[in-house]
């Protein structure tokens, strides 16, 4: 064993990632060298296997970790086989529900988050414990757009990564230190729910989303054919409680958001200023506006009492449309789109999507509209660069360049914040350092910490709508395209391309080490996620690490029973058809990646129960007969082994 810290080769250049030592492997939870399953094999899983001959050995259960060959050199993108990521990448997975976990620069998929769709593998939407977060009548499927990382003071803190669901209305929360969704809120008064942000500074105390189409409100049928009626909201909900603060009500339609780093205010990008409800009635205008809310004036206007609320709803709801002293309605080139702040805390920027210019506006300046010192919005722009066809959202590196995608010219561009503030005022300078093809026509892009104080200028993810003739033909809908960009140089160059099913909106990326000790590797028995369940148990007087029976109150039957490699608490138990069963099962494993699953054959039922967790399901027995349930992840060499039967009696 090589006792040098780095035997690599010579000192890598920035963005490289060197190999792992064997020591600093075997200190990582779950690294290679670290004895744990090992262990566990050794002493459990053997006494298990008596009589079972040259079994354990024949399994190689004590293969070494892959390493890169000596004297390789690694690429800045190259992640050796057997070592870790420098960076998580959490990205939205669009049309699908859920969230998508990278490793980052290796582009590999590690986990899905199941948020707003249903997922057998783990049981997301079938098991009790999901369905109370998801709540009762949940709609079968969400649109998961722009994920953020909750932040302290412009630093991600590693507690929460929040998201919305555009077609239903909603804002859901993951824990970060288990990566499951613990809370989702609906948004009243809304049609949709679009642009999401968090607030920086002090904490995430809101997260921010916009509402992007119109409607009457209530939406109770009246007024359906009188446009002129219909209105959208700005939403501010509580992090911690996840319950709806406030809400603003604006002129046109709001599209993406983004907020200042002093707790001060929020911006919205904003189109329809003609308030129409049709393609060529939105199109009348010239300009649209960024608006500005000022959320000191909010929260003092609700505490004064100067609100109302909307149908059975008590959400307070102030007026935020033109002429109001809360928000400030600045005029930028028609239908922008992106609105993305400097990690510096000086600007925020909104793409102009049918304008080839991105608009640069001060928060300063803001400060001196509110405060009476700045009587046109529009002195709040001190920069706009022409930068190409469709640009439509703008990362930063934390060393003064922009990089904003052009969805119609299919490229990245670079471009100097302060060269194009200088040009704005009249100096002749190029503030244009570079453009990129990407494949194809980008939407979203991101920087490796680009949304803090933090912005470290080392990646940058570019995520593509089309890959035609990119990869090998899947039929008629082609795969998504996601490419990494190392920015750590003077060029951006084009590093990996990455197929991705449909559609990944938009993603972030935050360094490893800044979750590393946050992520269990086993539940807590006192976690809340399984709290009712643990509460119904006590009051049948179960006690969910030990026992395993069946309870039978009239027609409802309730189920205990244990999990551990290779066997279920119970071999088998009976019911009667017709009944309403609740199966609990307790995995009483703690070796971190012992995780088992308990699949009901043709009853739609599947659960995952990780080490030290709790799942219950429940379900009518309507079919007589027997049935099997058997554990569904390969936990043990006697894995197909366990198994057990549910007898209906007609």
């Amino acid at each position: 064993m090589s006792d040098k810290k780095n035997d690599q080769g010579p000192e890598l250049k920035a963005g490289q990632i060197r190999a792992l030592t064997e020591e600093e492997i075997a200190a990582l939870p779950g690294g290679p060298g670290n004895p744990a399953r090992r262990s566990f094999m050794k002493a459990g899983a053997l006494a298990g296997l008596v009589g079972a001959g040259g079994l354990i050995g024949s399994l190689g259960l004590e293969r070494a970790a892959h390493a890169a060959e000596p004297g390789k050199k690694l690429e800045s993108h190259d992640v050796a086989p057997g070592h870790l990521d420098e960076y998580y990448g959490f990205w939205s997975g669009g049309q699908s529900g859920e969230l998508r976990i990278l490793g980052v620069p290796s582009m590999r998929e590690l986990m899905r988050v199941p948020v707003f769709n249903t997922d057998f593998a783990i049981g997301w939407g079938i098991t009790n414990e999901s369905k109370r977060v998801l709540g009762e009548n949940f709609p079968r499927g969400g649109d998961l757009h722009h994920p953020h990382m909750s932040q302290t003071h412009g630093h991600y803190d590693g507690r929460y990564l929040f998201m919305n669901d555009k077609t239903g209305s909603r804002i859901a929360r993951i824990r970060c230190d288990v990566m499951r969704t613990d809370k989702i809120t609906s948004i009243p008064h809304v049609a949709d729910v679009h642009g999401l942000r968090v607030q920086r500074e002090p904490r995430t105390g809101y997260v921010f989303a916009n509402s992007e189409f119109r409607i009457p409100s209530p939406n109770d049928g009246r007024d359906l054919d009188d446009p002129k009626k219909y209105q959208c909201v700005f939403t501010a909900v509580n992090g911690e409680t996840m319950e709806v603060a406030w809400q603003v009500i604006v002129d046109g339609n709001l599209d993406n958001t983004d907020c200042d780093y002093e707790g001060k205010y929020v911006a919205s990008t904003c189109y329809n200023s003609e308030g129409a409800v049709d393609l060529a009635g939105m199109m009348r205008s010239e300009r649209d506006w960024v608006v500005v809310f000022n959320i000191k004036r909010i929260e003092a206007a609700v505490k004064a009492g100067k609100f109302k609320t909307i149908g059975t709803s008590k959400v307070p709801v102030v007026d935020g449309r033109h002429g109001s002293e809360l928000t400030m309605y600045i005029p930028v080139p028609k239908s922008p789109h992106g609105l993305n702040a400097t990690p510096d805390g000086k600007y925020f920027a909104a793409a102009g999507k049918l304008s080839p210019t991105v608009t640069l506006m001060e928060w300063s300046k803001v400060d001196d509209y509110f405060a009476g010192k700045l009587k046109d919005p529009r002195d709040a722009v001190v920069a706009e660069p022409q930068l190409g066809l469709g640009p439509l959202h703008t990362a930063y590196d934390g060393r003064g360049y922009a990089y904003t995608t052009l969805f119609i010219d299919s490229q990245m561009a670079k471009w100097n914040i302060q060269d194009a503030i200088d040009a704005y005022a009249g100096k002749k300078v190029n503030y244009l350092r570079q453009k990129l093809d990407v494949a194809y026509q980008p939407g979203h892009n991101h920087t490796s910490l680009g949304e803090t104080r933090d912005a470290d200028g080392k990646w940058l993810v570019s995520l593509n709508k089309f890959s035609k003739d990119r990869f090998l033909a899947v039929g008629p809908l082609h795969p998504d395209l996601d490419q990494l960009i190392d920015i750590s140089g003077d060029q951006m160059v084009l590093v990996a391309d990455e197929p991705v099913y449909s559609e990944p909106h938009d993603a972030v990326i935050i360094p490893a080490k800044m979750l590393a000790g946050k992520i269990k590797r086993k539940w807590d028995r006192k976690d809340p996620f399984f709290a009712e369940t643990v509460a119904q148990a006590k009051k049948h007087g179960v006690v969910l690490e030990k026992d395993s029976k069946v309870i039978r109150q009239g027609k409802k039957v309730f189920v205990y029973m244990t999990s551990s490699a290779p066997k279920f608490g119970l071999d088998s138990f009976k019911v009667k058809k017709g009944d309403e069963v609740t199966v609990v099962v307790t995995n009483v494993d703690s070796i971190e990646d012992l995780s088992h699953g308990f699949c009901l054959a043709h009853h739609g039922v599947n659960m995952e129960i990780s080490p030290q967790e709790t799942s219950s399901v429940t379900f009518k027995a309507d079919k007589p007969g027997v049935y099997w349930y058997y554990c569904t992840f390969f936990c043990h060499a006697l894995h197909l082994e366990m198994r057990g039967r549910m007898l209906v009696e007609a």
